[in-house]
């Protein structure tokens, strides 16, 4: 689609409220991220030796970023979508033949004292060129050819991530499922993946023939209570088995995967959350730690810079992958309520966003880009309160780090340039 006089009042068009969200949580995120490392002997803001002043410059950055990402021409970003995503294709393959492991992954690209982590740039580009693609005046979702052709867009440097070991950023990638209904998808994929997942976690939780011996229940009730009457009677019946087979033989197949596929570490903390482990100073110390830390804060918290669990540093990571167990200490039951709530209304915002697009590549881009926040907010907050495995994944604008800060800033502000411009479209 054409635009006329794009230029014209671009800031006055700028949603100021996901703005104001943006900053928000980027200023709090900072504030805990200082108290998380705070030392009385150490109180210089600036002091780049320290997390809180490198946190500072990478806002500086970002913002930077934001301001020169709303100035751009909009189209920008949809007509360099294909080699922004070539460009980080390249940086994948190119971490895995030069980057060192650091917390058991390869994902970092050193650049002087700073390092790259082209994963979480990954997501960005992957965004921009699937809203690309199903925007294309000839693609249509339900032609089989095009969902191969845009499943292969996530599933390659989602492939690229996980050869990283960081099992974490590659899952995040399956939250373009989300914009894939939107465009008309079918909700069967969504049904299907939901039971394999029960499956998966029933199998390794349970006794492998009692998991058969439910599902064996579950054919004879579709038998005999659901299945429709009719001339197609033994068709369904022969469906039925079919798919009865097949979960059979994913139910044998998981210990394969489980043991094949993810890490020790991994395996350990699925574990630990199903019940078939339990060792409090080794694998779990980290959740322990965290919800000993959020219940200390009890409704109103310790107070800013008073949190005893941050301040000795009994939660590993808590200036990363942890930082909400720094809001919950100090800012208590209230503090964690107002920041989830943020995150919420930041989802709203974005998803009232995408709707009002007139541009098919603005939509698509803006519930790609609720879906990978989405993702990363009820991961991270599952895992810390451990109602989730451990998988390390930041909280976008909150968690300690530069190259998710500023990928998650040019994630959303590219979006609100393009809803910026919605209502010039010809």
């Amino acid at each position: 689609m054409a635009l006329k006089n794009q230029d014209q009042n671009i800031f006055s068009n700028i949603d100021w409220k996901t703005v104001g969200i943006y900053i928000i949580l980027v200023a709090f995120g900072w504030m805990n991220i200082y108290s998380a490392v705070y030392d009385e002997t150490a109180t210089n803001v600036l002091d780049l030796s320290r997390q809180h002043g490198k946190q500072l410059l990478w806002i500086g950055i970002a913002f930077i970023t934001a301001i020169f990402t709303l100035t751009i021409d909009s189209r920008f970003f949809s007509t360099m979508s294909y080699v922004i995503y070539g460009l980080v294709l390249v940086l994948l393959v190119v971490v895995l033949f030069t980057a060192t492991v650091t917390k058991g992954a390869t994902s970092w690209i050193s650049i002087g004292s700073f390092k790259l982590q082209p994963s979480e740039f990954a997501k960005f580009a992957t965004a921009l060129t699937f809203a690309r693609y199903l925007s294309t005046i000839d693609v249509d979702i339900r032609r089989t050819s095009t969902k191969f052709r845009a499943a292969c867009i996530i599933m390659v440097p989602a492939v690229l991530v996980l050869l990283q070991h960081d099992t974490g950023s590659a899952l995040v990638f399956a939250s373009f499922l989300l914009p894939f209904f939107r465009e008309g998808m079918s909700g069967k994929i969504l049904v299907w993946g939901t039971i394999a997942v029960s499956l998966f976690i029933m199998s390794l939780a349970f006794n492998k023939f009692i998991v058969v011996a439910i599902l064996f229940l579950i054919l004879l009730a579709y038998v005999f209570l659901w299945l429709p009457k009719g001339k197609r009677v033994f068709s369904n019946i022969f469906k039925g088995f079919g798919v009865f087979v097949c979960c059979c033989l994913f139910v044998f197949s998981v210990d394969f995967v489980f043991d094949n596929v993810l890490e020790p570490h991994q395996q350990d903390r699925i574990y630990v959350l199903i019940g078939k482990s339990n060792d409090p100073s080794g694998v779990d110390y980290n959740v322990n730690q965290s919800k000993i830390a959020i219940g200390s804060g009890q409704f109103i918290g310790k107070g800013f810079l008073n949190g005893t669990q941050t301040k000795y540093n009994f939660v590993p990571e808590q200036e990363t992958d942890f930082i909400f167990c720094t809001v919950g200490e100090e800012w208590g039951f209230v503090g964690s309520t107002l920041l989830v709530a943020l995150y919420v209304y930041l989802l709203v915002r974005l998803i009232i966003m995408a709707e009002r697009q007139r541009s098919r590549f603005s939509r698509v881009y803006g519930y790609s880009v609720a879906s990978i926040l989405f993702v990363h907010f009820m991961i991270n907050i599952g895992m810390v309160l451990g109602l989730l495995p451990v998988i390390g994944i930041p909280l976008p604008y909150f968690s300690y780090g530069g190259s998710s800060l500023i990928a998650f800033t040019l994630l959303l502000f590219v979006f609100i340039r393009q809803d910026a411009v919605r209502n010039q479209l010809l």
